[in-house]
């Protein structure tokens, strides 16, 4: 009860005394000075000794603050003024930045702007008024958007530069002062202007070395000095007076003897100053003269082993970056190494630009691409993009339900869509030649029986030719024995090579009744392996090879495939000779030593024993024989004469959970730290390429440090590749044929390395300002001899990853006309766990146009005619001569009868594509998992053939995939 009745007799009291304020500005009689004065002395003394009068001003509703304006704009005795002005003081020092905006919104700001434009008229000025003042406008400024101009209208920035011009030994009052000409200074016109008054130059005789005195004024200094040298102006104003060599003189001075850190914020205060003045690019050339790069990176790297210093490390990392002179690609031109001469040119847009440009024309960089106007700050260059993304990412979604509702009439005329009858032949098929069920027509049932079990049939289960050609054609009826089985057996998906023998294949056949599975029987649990193993063995020299190198070579009775090599030798070799030699076709060289020498030595030793390696069960579509043949046929426009391991023995998935990597801190400056390095120490760069497509003479390189990198196979894309140091490499990956950009989607080769050793690649020419590299991901590796140790896998692989901007700089042609743009590194480190293993690296799982040739010829050739119609036509030839496929897939009509015919040509169609996109390589295998469930005994899937046709087009742009 005592505090609430003391509560309540203070805030009778404040009000009792804003009342007698209010109705004494009323009165203007001269006597009244007095009573202001009392009052507000009473006002004061109440504010500064309660807070809760603090908040009974500045609440909602109230009064107090229009009364205290109110008669500081009309009083004109010199006291009151003061104590008002303490006052307001009290109200905005606690409670955040609320209390200062409920002062700009009451007209705080112009009434105080006239008061100093008044009192800076008397001589001498009243010291104390202007330290409130200036105290005051410092702390409601921020609150104010437009306090710049409303300073420069009523001409009060000349009044706090003149005061600190005249009193530079008065810190009390100058204080405040430069705490005003900062707020001032966010205005571009207001920093110009102070600027042309000497404001710069005034700045640096505040600011100087180290010193423990005086340290608030030397960081309030700095802060406004670096707001305006934001302006181009005032920088050029410092460059030209050589003050950026000052500034890092005083921050070398500064870090040298702040050795317990306890003035960061004034370090920082110096670069930042330095950081606004290399905005213009004779700041950032002053900035090299001066030394700054190495004297930045020494201080920073001193600055590493203290957390607390880290803003100081990026901040000075972002100078750096920004001031690390613009690199040319090493590239003689960023048009793709491979070019395809297009039948019709067409007469505008980028392929026509690119044709019609001057052969004289350097498109790899611009004559002078650093743009002082640019944003330099990757930051914010990084929300820019972002925020367009965001912006457009869903204008290609359609919301309208209305306009997602099929039309009912036909949009064109029936004579013009005549053409398109080649691509639906399931329309006019009688099915009167198929080996359909003879029976009378019956409702359309969606979960009928789906037919027989699954078999794996045996070498002993093949049937006859004879019985093979006494079945052809026969209609399957009730009651008999023979044709009754043979329905039974056959398969409702795939027939798969089974590794059982014929005594197995005997007895399921005894057992044949009591062990049928239903159909919905998952395909998972049925499926045996095509591919048993590959064993690398010493074999006869009679033995028929497909090339000079390690081949494949197939039993006649025997699932079991073998790997052969012919001799010995002491490293996996990255290549083979020559793909098309007559109908061979030959894969790299496996080496029986290379495969970890020291314990393959003590294993075949003086016995002669054989060494075998195992590749697992891959895929059951994937047939390493038929991938052969199917690159035979692929026309590439480099001419591929190799075939990559990867998609040759095919993959399993990884048996163990991939999650996404946690980024170590700190590692992307780490990294940008190492590449500034090549600026600083620039011998210890070595700066040798070691793989060119540009270049045919580029040789291999023989000594045994140094990788060896190769692309040269179907959906390859690696460039070019740099040794930069002993075990760091810079990779350049190849643009679309015929265009200068699109460069993400990677896949290449690496040989010849160690184990033990963190192997640094940078692939330096990526154009996205950010990267899922960023997040956690982790690119691609496959590595031969873990598949040939039963391990085909690709697996995420690397660390300190990250993704960033670098210094090489892109021309305005690579980047829509844009100057001042800068490419992006991708970098990760590797550690290879075998010695002379053979690697391939990818951003993501690759999917080739001769994998999807083999699984759809192995589709076609293993599913039950029967129950599934699947036909593969061209939907068109591309322009390097390769087909387009276009699968169509349903379910075979019940019967030849009219109405099974008719309900099967009524069915409605869904059409489905991928790899439009051709380094999209994930939609590939979005597109073989649909079609292998619509090729499924799953019940849902006979559903929906039974229900649809679906027409598919599994790789829309089969010359980008081929080409990279």
């Amino acid at each position: 009860k005592k505090n609430l009745s003391c509560n309540i007799s203070t805030s009778s009291r404040i009000m009792s005394l804003l009342s007698q304020l209010e109705k004494i500005n009323l009165d203007s009689r001269l006597g009244e000075a007095d009573n202001a004065r009392y009052v507000t002395s009473k006002i004061l003394h109440l504010v500064q000794s309660q807070e809760k009068t603090r908040k009974e001003m500045t609440s909602k509703g109230s009064t107090g603050i229009e009364v205290i304006l109110s008669t500081l704009e009309n009083t004109k005795d010199p006291q009151t003024i003061l104590n008002i002005l303490n006052i307001l003081v009290e109200v905005v020092s606690v409670g955040g930045g609320r209390r200062a905006s409920v002062l700009v919104t009451k007209g705080g700001t112009q009434i105080l702007l006239q008061l100093l434009l008044t009192a800076s008229k008397d001589s001498p000025p009243n010291e104390e008024l202007m330290v409130l003042l200036h105290t005051l406008l410092a702390k409601i400024g921020p609150k104010d958007k437009k306090i710049g101009m409303k300073a420069r209208i009523n001409g009060a920035l000349n009044i706090s530069l003149n005061l600190v011009k005249q009193n530079l030994q008065n810190y009390r009052l100058i204080l405040p002062c430069l705490q005003v000409l900062r707020v001032y200074s966010t205005n571009s016109v207001n920093a110009v202007s102070l600027g042309k008054n000497g404001v710069v130059e005034l700045m640096f005789k505040i600011i100087g070395p180290f010193s423990k005195k005086n340290t608030s004024l030397m960081k309030v200094a700095l802060d406004t000095l670096a707001a305006l040298l934001k302006s181009k102006t005032n920088a050029r104003r410092a460059v030209d007076r050589g003050y950026v060599q000052v500034l890092l003189t005083i921050y070398v001075d500064w870090h040298r003897h702040d050795s317990r850190h306890r003035y960061m914020l004034i370090r920082k205060g110096v670069l930042q100053c330095i950081k606004s003045v290399t905005n213009i690019k004779l700041g950032r050339k002053a900035f090299i003269d001066a030394n700054g790069m190495k004297i930045l990176y020494n201080t920073s790297q001193e600055c590493l082993a203290v957390r607390t210093l880290d803003p100081l490390v990026n901040t000075s990392s972002l100078i750096m970056r920004k001031c690390f002179p613009k690199n040319r690609l090493p590239l003689p031109t960023i048009k793709s190494a491979f070019h395809f001469q297009l039948p019709v040119i067409p007469a505008s847009g980028p392929v026509a630009q690119l044709y019609n440009l001057p052969p004289d024309v350097d498109d790899v960089v611009d004559e002078s691409d650093d743009n002082d106007d640019a944003e330099t700050e990757s930051e914010i260059e990084t929300e820019n993009d972002d925020d367009k993304d965001q912006h457009f990412k869903n204008d290609d979604i359609e919301t309208d339900i209305n306009k997602l509702k099929p039309r009912q009439e036909l949009g064109r005329p029936i004579e013009e869509l005549k053409m398109y009858e080649q691509f639906f032949p399931e329309l006019s098929e009688n099915f009167q030649e198929c080996d359909l069920v003879s029976k009378e027509p019956k409702p359309f049932v969606p979960d009928a029986n789906l037919g027989g079990p699954i078999v794996v049939p045996t070498a002993g289960e093949d049937l006859s030719v004879e019985a093979k050609q006494s079945t052809k054609g026969v209609a399957l009826k009730e009651g008999s024995p023979l044709l009754t089985e043979e329905y039974n057996r056959r398969p409702a998906f795939l027939e798969l090579p089974k590794k059982d023998s014929v005594k197995d294949s005997s007895l399921y056949q005894q057992n044949d009744q009591r062990n049928l599975l239903p159909s919905c029987q998952c395909l998972s649990q049925e499926i045996v392996k095509g591919l048993d193993r590959i064993s690398l063995q010493n074999s006869p020299k009679n033995d028929q090879y497909y090339g000079a190198g390690c081949v494949m070579k197939k039993e006649s009775k025997s699932s079991l495939t073998t790997l052969a090599c012919n001799k010995p030798c002491e490293h996996v070799s990255p290549c083979g000779s020559s793909l098309f030699e007559g109908s061979s076709v030959q894969l790299g060289k496996l080496c029986c030593t290379g495969v970890d020498s020291e314990e393959e030595d003590s294993r075949s030793s003086s016995s002669g024993e054989q060494v075998v390696l195992e590749v697992s069960d891959v895929s059951p579509v994937h047939d390493c024989d038929l991938y052969i043949e199917m690159v035979k046929t692929t026309k590439s426009i480099p001419e591929y004469s190799e075939v990559a391991y990867p998609d040759y023995f095919g993959h399993i998935p990884p048996p163990f959970k991939e999650p996404i990597l946690e980024r170590p801190y700190g590692v992307q400056r780490t990294k940008i730290s190492q590449d500034i390095e090549r600026l600083i120490h620039q011998n210890d760069i070595i700066d040798r390429v070691v793989y060119d497509l540009d270049n045919v003479s580029c040789s291999v390189p023989e000594e045994p440090d140094v990788l060896k990198f190769n692309s040269k196979f179907e959906s390859g894309n690696l460039r070019k590749a740099i040794q930069i140091r002993k075990n760091e490499y810079d990779l350049i990956l190849n643009s679309d044929i015929n265009s200068n950009h699109y460069h993400q989607w990677f896949y290449f080769e690496v040989s010849g390395m160690k184990t033990g050793i963190g192997y640094r690649f940078n692939i330096i020419n990526c154009e996205k300002s950010n990267s899922q590299f960023n997040y956690g991901m982790q690119p691609l590796m496959y590595s031969v001899q873990e598949a040939l140790h039963s391990q085909p896998c690709w697996t995420r692989v690397g660390t300190d990853i990250c993704y960033y901007k670098n210094h090489f700089s892109r021309s305005s042609i690579a980047a829509g006309g844009q100057k001042g743009k800068s490419y992006y590194t991708i970098t990760f480190t590797v550690t290879f766990q075998h010695k002379d293993d053979v690697c391939y690296f990818a951003y993501h799982y690759p999917y080739t146009y001769s994998t999807l040739k083999m699984h759809l010829q192995k589709l076609e050739s293993m599913h039950n005619p029967q129950q599934i119609y699947f036909r593969q036509d061209v939907l068109c030839e591309t322009l390097a001569g390769n087909s387009c496929p276009l699968v169509t897939i349903t379910a075979m009509p019940e019967s030849n009868y009219y109405e099974h015919i008719c309900q099967f040509r009524n069915r409605p169609y869904v059409i489905l594509s991928a790899r439009v996109h051709p380094g999209e390589t994930n939609a590939s295998w979005v597109m073989k998992g649909t079609l292998e469930y619509l090729m499924s005994n799953n019940p849902s899937a006979q559903c929906l053939r039974e229900s649809y046709i679906f027409k598919i087009i599994p790789m829309l742009n089969p010359d980008g995939v081929i080409n990279g």
